[in-house]
């Protein structure tokens, strides 16, 4: 017959359970890693072009204004702290390179008040908009912030940075297309 539950029984069976669904969570964020890595931007592709407000606020913006302009395209958040690490190496970037690739940082999943200090704090010259609910970041197919893109004048990507830069010569590296395209030379 069916004696009475032992403590050992029990820890064993929250054991499993405990086990289980650690197992269970690490299966569903790898899959999900795995997917979002493969749904990527594919090079030769057209980059979406929403319509999103300015930093200030006040106007709007989308990529395709730029349209027969090289664009290297930031994905940031005030939050995020390699963003903050890598703003002064953008800056520096585009106020070198201003009449040959524009700068377009697109703040998102963000305060506004939190972006526009961001910007003040780190003097960012360059054109900045605003994706607060992250629509456009997932319209990208960004995996979190930051990342780039390299954008050529027919709207189309060339290069996907998915990280921080390091320093100005990662971020001249990455736009070198750009710069071949242009003549100029980086070295």
């Amino acid at each position: 017959m069916y004696g009475p539950i032992h403590t050992l029984d029990v820890l064993n069976i929250r054991t499993v359970l405990a086990v289980t669904g650690v197992l269970v969570l690490l299966g569903f964020l790898t899959w999900g890693l795995v997917n979002k890595g493969e749904s990527g931007l594919a090079k030769g592709e057209p980059v979406p072009a929403s319509t999103l407000t300015t930093l200030p606020p006040g106007g709007e913006t989308s990529l395709a204004d730029y349209r027969g302009e090289w664009v290297l395209m930031n994905v940031w958040a005030s939050w995020c702290i390699p963003c903050r690490k890598e703003s002064p190496a953008l800056d520096e970037f585009e106020a070198k390179y201003r009449n040959k690739v524009t700068v377009l940082g697109v703040d998102t999943r963000d305060l506004s008040e939190d972006a526009m200090n961001f910007i003040e704090e780190y003097g960012l010259e360059y054109a900045q908009a605003r994706d607060a609910s992250g629509n456009y970041a997932d319209d990208l197919k960004t995996t979190g912030v930051p990342e780039s893109f390299l954008v050529d004048p027919e709207g189309n990507l060339v290069a996907h940075y998915p990280g921080p830069f390091r320093d100005l010569e990662s971020i001249e590296k990455f736009a070198a297309p750009a710069l071949e395209a242009q003549g100029v030379s980086n070295k």
